[in-house]
C-alpha cells in the first residue's frame, strides 16, 4: 500500500509540473495523431490498477427467435479470451437488464480484446442469436469481435465511430444490430443489443489519463465532466465520447488515433449534423442521454395521450405493443426511434375535449401550444421532436397537421373513437396493436416527407378497389390504404412494378422545412 501511494503522489507531481509548464494551451490540432507518451512509461495509467467493464444495457428480439413464446436470453462476454456469463433473462423478447462485469487487464498493454454474444437459452440446444455486422471475410458470424484501447477509451471492430459517410457503421457506436448483414426480411434471429464499455479512471469524468495527458493537456486529477472550455455549445465529455475515431496507416500497417472534435478548438455544432436526421450537434447532445448518436439516424417523437371523458370515455391510448412494434420496424433500418410518452421529460395526459363533438384543427394547435411547446416558442424541443396525440375523436382516424407556430409539418393525431370503429367492425383482420402501430406509423411517414405527390401509391383510394388493388398490391406499406392498419412497415421498392422504396426516400430533416400547406 505504501508503494502505490509514493507511485501516486510522484505521479501527480510530475502531472502538475508538465501542466504548469505547458500552461494546458498547448493543445494538439484536430485530426493529429497521437501515438507517443510524454512520459515514455509502459503503465498507460499510472494513477490506478486498470479494470476494464463491460456493460449490457439493453436487448430486443427483432426476428422470432423461439417457435412458442419469448426467448430466454442470456450474454456471454469474453475480455482477453476470459468468459463471463450473465443470469438467463426468461421469456422476454426485450430485456434492459444493466448487467455488467469487470475484470483486470495489463496497465502496460493498450489493447483489450473484447467479444459478446447473445445467446437463447433451449431444453436440448442453445442457439446464438444474431447481432453481427456484413463480414465479407466472415459472412456466417454472429457475434460481436472488438479491440479496446485504455489509451482513448474507444473501441473498433465490429462496431466503432467513423465520421466518414462511406464507411460509417450504420447501426451506430455502442449498438449492435443482426439485420445489418441484409437479413431484415429473413428469419435469421437477428437481435439488437445495446452496449457501453468503460476503464478505471482516477477523476472519474470517463477521460482516461492517457488521453487527458498527451491529447486534452487536462489535469487527470480534476473532473473536467461539463466543462465546455471552448464555448461551444456542448461539454468536453461529449466531444470526447464522438470526437475519436481509428484510421488505419495502411503503409504502417496499424491502427493510429484520429480526432475530430478538440475541447479546447471550437466547432460549429449548432450547424453539424453528420447523418442527416435533423438534429445538429449541439441537439445531439441535449438528447444524448436518451441514446442519440451524432453519426446513426434518430427518431425523436413526443406523444401526449388523452384523458377519460365525462361521459365514460375512456383514455385515449397507444397500446403498449404497439409502441414496441413501432421501434422493431424503424430500428431494424437504422433508424433508432424514441418514443417519449413520459420518459423523456415530456408525455402527457391531455383533458378531454368536451367542447364539441369532435376536435377541431384549431383545438389541435391549442394542444400543440400549451402541452408541447408549453407557450414558449423558442422551446428547444421544436425541430427535434415530432408531436404525435392520441385523441378521442376526429375527422378522420389519423392525419398530419401544422402546429401553427410556424409552417411546419411536424404533427400528427389518431382518433381512437375511429380506431376502434375499425377494428370491431373487423376483429379478425385488424388486431389492436398492429392497426395503432400502422397508423401511427403511416402518419409518422408524412412527417418524413412521403406523400401522394412523390409517391402515387400513397393515400390511394384506388388501391383499396378491386381494380386498383391489383395494379397497387405490389407497394406493400403502410402508407398505402390497402395496408394500413395491418402492416407496420414502410416499402423497400423490392416487390415489382408500382411500389415504391419509402425506406430510401424517408427524409428526416423534412418536418424542420417551412412549407405550404393548406
Amino acid at each position: 500500500m505504501i508503494k502505490i501511494d509514493i507511485k501516486k503522489i510522484i505521479c501527480l507531481i510530475l502531472v502538475t509540473v508538465f501542466l504548469l509548464s505547458t500552461n494546458a494551451v498547448a493543445f494538439q490540432e484536430k485530426d493529429e495523431i497521437i501515438e507517443t507518451s510524454v512520459y515514455g512509461s509502459e503503465d498507460i495509467d499510472p494513477l490506478v490498477d486498470l479494470e476494464v467493464t463491460v456493460t449490457i444495457k439493453e436487448i430486443r428480439a427483432l426476428d422470432k427467435i423461439d417457435l412458442f413464446g419469448d426467448p430466454d436470453f442470456y450474454v456471454k462476454v469474453f475480455i482477453n479470451d476470459v468468459e463471463h456469463t450473465s443470469p438467463i433473462w426468461r421469456n422476454q423478447k426485450y430485456v434492459k437488464p444493466i448487467w455488467s462485469v469487470t475484470q483486470d487487464v495489463p496497465d502496460n498493454e493498450e489493447n483489450v480484446y473484447i467479444k459478446i454474444q447473445l445467446w437463447d437459452q433451449n431444453f436440448l440446444r442453445d442457439k446464438i442469436c444474431d447481432i453481427s455486422q456484413s463480414d465479407q471475410s466472415d459472412p456466417n458470424s454472429y457475434d460481436a469481435e472488438l479491440i479496446y484501447s485504455l489509451k482513448t477509451g474507444h473501441w473498433r471492430g465490429d462496431d466503432y465511430v467513423r465520421s466518414d459517410p462511406l464507411f460509417s457503421d450504420l447501426s451506430g457506436y455502442g449498438r449492435l444490430n443482426g439485420c445489418d448483414d441484409n437479413s431484415i426480411y429473413q428469419n435469421d434471429r437477428d437481435c439488437e443489443l445495446w452496449f457501453d464499455i468503460t476503464q478505471t479512471d482516477y477523476d472519474g469524468d470517463g477521460i482516461p489519463y492517457w488521453t487527458e495527458v498527451n491529447v486534452y493537456k487536462t489535469s487527470p486529477v480534476l473532473n473536467d465532466a461539463g466543462m465546455d472550455y471552448d464555448g461551444d455549445g456542448v461539454p468536453i465529455e461529449w466531444e470526447y465520447n464522438w470526437g475519436h475515431y481509428f484510421s488505419y496507416n495502411h503503409s504502417l500497417g496499424e491502427f493510429e488515433h484520429r480526432w475530430i472534435y478538440h475541447p479546447f478548438v471550437w466547432d460549429d455544432h449548432a450547424n453539424l449534423d453528420s447523418d442527416i436526421d435533423g438534429l445538429d450537434n449541439i441537439e445531439e447532445y441535449l438528447t444524448s442521454e436518451w441514446g442519440s448518436d451524432p453519426f446513426r439516424r434518430d427518431l425523436f417523437i413526443e406523444l401526449d395521450q388523452m384523458d377519460e371523458g365525462p361521459n365514460g370515455e375512456p383514455k385515449s391510448l397507444l397500446p403498449e405493443k404497439s409502441k414496441e412494434l413501432l421501434r422493431d420496424a424503424y430500428d431494424r433500418q437504422n433508424i433508432v426511434y424514441h418514443l417519449d410518452d413520459g420518459c423523456m421529460g415530456g408525455g402527457e395526459m391531455i383533458p378531454f375535449d368536451a367542447e364539441g363533438d369532435k376536435t377541431t384543427h384549431e383545438e389541435l394547435q391549442s394542444i400543440y401550444w400549451n402541452y408541447f411547446l408549453h407557450g414558449d416558442i423558442n422551446n428547444w424541443r421544436c425541430g427535434v421532436f415530432h408531436y404525435g396525440l392520441i385523441i378521442y375523436k376526429a375527422t378522420w382516424s389519423g392525419f398530419v397537421f401544422s402546429g401553427g407556430v410556424g409552417p411546419y409539418l411536424d404533427s400528427f393525431q389518431i382518433s381512437r373513437w375511429w380506431m376502434e370503429r375499425k377494428i370491431n367492425k373487423n376483429p379478425i383482420i385488424f388486431r389492436r396493436n398492429s392497426a395503432y402501430a400502422s397508423c401511427f406509423m403511416h402518419e409518422t411517414g408524412h412527417t418524413l416527407g412521403i406523400f401522394a405527390s412523390n409517391n402515387p401509391g400513397c393515400d390511394n383510394w384506388e388501391s383499396i378497389r378491386p381494380i386498383g388493388w391489383l395494379k397497387w398490391r405490389s407497394y406493400k406499406s403502410c402508407m398505402s390504404y390497402n395496408y394500413v392498419f395491418m402492416l407496420v412497415d414502410y416499402s423497400d421498392g423490392s416487390h415489382g412494378k408500382n411500389d415504391f422504396d419509402d425506406w430510401s426516400n424517408l427524409d428526416l430533416t423534412f418536418f424542420q422545412r417551412e412549407i405550404e400547406w393548406r
